[in-house]
């Protein structure tokens, strides 16, 4: 495996992760729908942001050639 391949792997990792992290927050509030408005925007915001993220490390990691 490259070096970029490596950097590559690892952003996807750091996403799935994240990605994981945000569905068991939200899950654990989800017997609450009074607020189910609300946790969606959250959770919007919150995949949008990792989206970023991952987007701006990938766009980082040296092309080869």
């Amino acid at each position: 495996m490259t070096d970029r391949q490596f950097q590559r792997h690892a952003i996807t990792e750091h996403f799935l992760t994240a990605l994981e992290d945000v569905v068991w927050r939200y899950r654990a509030l989800s017997q609450h729908p009074e607020h189910a408005d609300l946790r969606a925007e959250v959770i919007t915001a919150e995949v949008a942001h990792q989206l970023s993220i991952t987007r701006t490390a990938l766009t980082r990691v040296a092309p080869t050639g």
